[in-house]
C-alpha cells in the first residue's frame, strides 16, 4: 500500500509547489471502480466482522487493523470528493487533497505499528460501509459532505478517546499517541466537512439544520449514539443548535 500512500503524498506536495494545475470543470465518467482498491483485506458485513479481545495480541491487531482500513478509505473518501464533483471554488480540491495527504499518513502509523506487531493490512477482514455511503451520495456534493466528513467520519471523534483509553490500559501507549494525531487531524478535517457543507447551504438557499435533516433521511444515515464528543465536535465547527439536537435526538431515541 505504500505505492498509494507515497502518491497522494507526492501529489499533495506538487499542488504545494504549483507543479500542477486545476481543472474544476472536468466531469467524471460514471460508474468508475474504487480507485486504487487492494484485493485485501476481504470486504464482509459490518455485522460478521469478528471481535476479539484486546487482551490478546491478536485482539489488539485486529483493532489496530480495522483503524487502519478507516483511515485507507478516507483516502479514497477524499480523492473522490475531489474528481467526482465539478464547478467548486478552488479552495475546496485543495482541502480535500490536503486531507487525503493526511489519511494517508494516517494509514501509514498504523500499519507500521501493526507491521511491529507482526501482521499487516489486508490480514483481517473489514467493511465498506464508508465507501457505500459514498456511493449512494454520488451525484449531490452537498449530500456527499453532509453524510460522509459531518455524519460518518465524525463519529470518530466521538470513538477516539474511549478507543484510546483502552490501549493506553493495555500498555499500547504508541497506538496511543497515534490516536491523539489522528484526532487532532480528523478534527480539523470534519472542520472542512462543516465549511463546504454551510457554503453549500448558504449557495441554494438552504437552513442548515432542516437541510442535514433532510438528507439524513433521504439517504438512510446511521442513527449516531452517544457517548458525543462535545469538545471535538465544537472544535469541528459543530454549533450549539446542532450539538443540541445531537443530544436530544439521541436521549429520545431517535
Amino acid at each position: 500500500m505504500s505505492y498509494k500512500t507515497a502518491g497522494v503524498g507526492a501529489l499533495n506536495q506538487a499542488w504545494l509547489a504549483g507543479q500542477v494545475c486545476l481543472d474544476v470543470n472536468g466531469q467524471l465518467a460514471e460508474n468508475l471502480v474504487i480507485p486504487g482498491h487492494p484485493a485485501k483485506p476481504e470486504l464482509v458485513s459490518p455485522l460478521t466482522v469478528k471481535k476479539r479481545s484486546m487482551r490478546t495480541l491478536e485482539g489488539r491487531a485486529a483493532l489496530i487493523h480495522a483503524l487502519a482500513h478507516i483511515e485507507f478509505n478516507a483516502i479514497n473518501l477524499a480523492l473522490d470528493a475531489i474528481w467526482r464533483f465539478a464547478n467548486m471554488p478552488q479552495d475546496y480540491y485543495a482541502d480535500w487533497l490536503k486531507v487525503a495527504a493526511e489519511e494517508a499518513y494516517h494509514f501509514n502509523l498504523l500499519n507500521d505499528h501493526l507491521q511491529t506487531m507482526g501482521f499487516s493490512y489486508g490480514d483481517f477482514s473489514g467493511h465498506n460501509s464508508l465507501w457505500e455511503m459514498a456511493q449512494r451520495t454520488q451525484a449531490d456534493v452537498l449530500a456527499r459532505i453532509a453524510l460522509v466528513p459531518r455524519t460518518m467520519e465524525a463519529r470518530g471523534l466521538d470513538a477516539s478517546p474511549l478507543l484510546r483509553n483502552k490501549f493506553a490500559q493495555v500498555g499500547d501507549t504508541q497506538v496511543a499517541e497515534i490516536l491523539d494525531i489522528i484526532l487532532r487531524d480528523e478534527i480539523g478535517h470534519v472542520a472542512i466537512g462543516n465549511r463546504w457543507f454551510n457554503w453549500l447551504c448558504e449557495q441554494r438557499g438552504l437552513d442548515s439544520i432542516a437541510a442535514y435533516d433532510s438528507l439524513a433521511k433521504q439517504y438512510s444515515a446511521p442513527k449516531l449514539r452517544k457517548p458525543f464528543n462535545l469538545e471535538a465536535r465544537r472544535k469541528a465547527g459543530f454549533t450549539e443548535a446542532e450539538l443540541a439536537l445531537l443530544s436530544s435526538a439521541s436521549q429520545a431515541g431517535c
